[in-house]
């Protein structure tokens, strides 16, 4: 029997880690402030700030994305909340269905093994679908969290969306596309696999991160076309440079961490790069504390067809070509199942996923 709770019963304030006093080796990522956005000349201002990220880095903080720092907070308190106050049993009301390529519900920790030790993983999700009016979705809203909390987790979900479809507006202004190309394609009242990801990693004791190489999450890229990770404070996220080096993402206050996903890596052509991250253990002074992440993963719609966009930009240098499209919830199904329908997250050394005529790097330790 799920016991009904108040809303005063979560922390009002989410008081986070302290940040990290080590010197790590920090990546160095464009920050871009979108509350320039609606003003004369700021849409093409911003395209030629972000255009060199997305295709060096892949990734880049945003601020001035009208979530205030209050409102962030409160995400990371609903979340904490989730994974806290609720049993186990409460929490698989709604479980992923890895065998389908189905993300949507709660992951418990525990339930893999990493790099063919007996180290469990030592994460846990709860992914929630689009507030919107189709079947699928009326049927998950049965979850007690979201029918208790779903006013705030709705706000959440449609103002994370709101900064994405601003990207997606870049994103075409920087291939020379009509600005509305990659919007029409990521609609929130479309049917699609978005969801809002709350996520806990749990702390291991150093022996057993030690037979796992500090890997926390290994080396991937992104299934969808873009995500977006509230200020995470606990270091450990990495990206992979071209070269190889990897580097930790800095906390940026206040500000939204994004990444390109696959997708957009193929309507692209490969010019905008998806990038292999990973997640490692925190350093020492941060190595106890529970890290909460709150995300927002935007996928194509479901029957959005996936094509190298007819860019002047990616005709001009030579990366545009005619292929047999794929549709978005093909790729994506097919996606996470590759990598998540097993008992054991291996080390995937320069493989390669493909589907039809697209191929990513799967991962790179």
């Amino acid at each position: 029997m799920v016991t009904k709770r108040n809303l005063k019963n979560i922390p009002k304030e989410w008081i986070p880690q302290d940040e990290t006093k080590y010197d790590l080796d920090w990546a160095d990522l464009t920050n871009i402030d979108i509350s320039t956005f609606d003003k004369p000349g700021g849409k093409e201002k911003l395209a030629s700030q972000l255009k060199i990220a997305l295709h060096k880095d892949g990734f880049w903080t945003v601020s001035g994305t009208g979530i205030s720092e209050e409102e962030m907070n409160r995400s990371f308190a609903l979340g904490e909340f989730f994974f806290n106050n609720y049993s186990e049993e409460e929490k698989k009301l709604q479980e992923v269905n890895f065998e389908e390529g189905n993300y949507f519900g709660y992951k418990i920790k525990g339930n893999k093994s990493v790099f063919g030790t007996d180290v469990p993983d030592n994460v846990e999700t709860f992914n929630i679908a689009k507030f919107t009016k189709q079947g699928f979705f009326e049927e998950f809203f049965k979850q007690d969290f979201i029918k208790e909390y779903r006013e705030e987790l709705e706000g959440i979900s449609r103002k994370s969306f709101e900064v994405a479809r601003k990207l997606f507006v870049l994103f075409a202004l920087i291939l020379e596309l009509d600005e509305n190309y990659f919007v029409d394609r990521h609609l929130y009242d479309d049917q699609s696999d978005d969801h809002l990801r709350f996520m806990k990693y749990h702390p291991r004791e150093k022996e057993e991160d030690d037979r796992v190489e500090n890997t926390w999450a290994r080396g991937h890229t992104d299934f969808g076309s873009l995500t977006l990770l509230y200020n995470q404070v606990v270091s450990g996220l990495q990206i992979r440079l071209s070269n190889g080096e990897w580097k930790y993402v800095p906390s940026v206050p206040g500000a939204i961490i994004c990444n390109i996903g696959d997708t957009l890596n193929f309507w692209s052509g490969g010019y905008f790069k998806s990038t292999i991250h990973r997640v490692v253990r925190p350093p020492p002074d941060q190595v106890d504390a529970p890290r909460i992440g709150v995300f927002y993963f935007v996928r194509p719609g479901d029957n959005t067809k996936i094509e190298i966009a007819e860019s002047p930009v990616l005709k001009n240098l030579g990366l545009y070509r005619k292929i047999k499209p794929i549709v978005g919830t093909d790729y994506v199904r097919s996606r996470v199942k590759d990598y998540h329908d097993k008992k054991d997250y291996l080390k995937q050394n320069n493989v390669k996923f493909r589907l039809g005529e697209f191929e990513i790097e799967d991962g790179f330790e």
